[in-house]
């Protein structure tokens, strides 16, 4: 018979190959590596003033909402695996601890907000490429 810890052992094994084949999968949609480095987009979103600068900056931010897209499934997918097995003192002494369905639920929330805000920084650079000069 296995023991109580065993139990856990085997879900959290579980719950980590569903994360990674989630992970691997999802990986695959999101598009190739945007051509801005971080401080490069920083620096540009300063100074761009032509059509090509501000798809540029438009590429960079659908790129990182795509990989915050990436982050919510992953931590819906968590959180469901927590729902399903919940380890009720853990929940209740821990609530918010990264072994528990309400903490991914946050975390999918949050990357989801994330993705909208840089969707809608897209949007405006797409938008400012249409009007700039070139």
């Amino acid at each position: 018979m296995k023991t109580r810890s065993e139990f856990q052992f085997i879900r959290q094994a579980v719950g980590c190959i569903l994360l990674v084949a989630v992970a691997a999968g999802l990986t695959f949609a999101v598009e190739s590596a945007p051509t801005l480095t971080r401080a490069e987009a920083k620096a540009l979103i300063n100074k761009a003033s032509t059509p090509e600068e501000h798809r540029q900056l438009a590429a960079y931010f659908n790129h990182k909402a795509e990989a915050m897209e990436v982050e919510a499934v992953e931590h819906e997918e968590l959180a469901k695996e927590y729902t399903n097995h919940p380890n009720a003192l853990h929940e209740t002494k821990h609530p918010m601890s990264g072994n528990t369905a309400g903490h991914c639920r946050y975390f999918a929330q949050a990357a989801r907000k994330a993705a909208a805000e840089d969707r809608a920084l897209a949007t405006a650079h797409e938008n400012m490429a249409r009007t700039a000069h070139k």
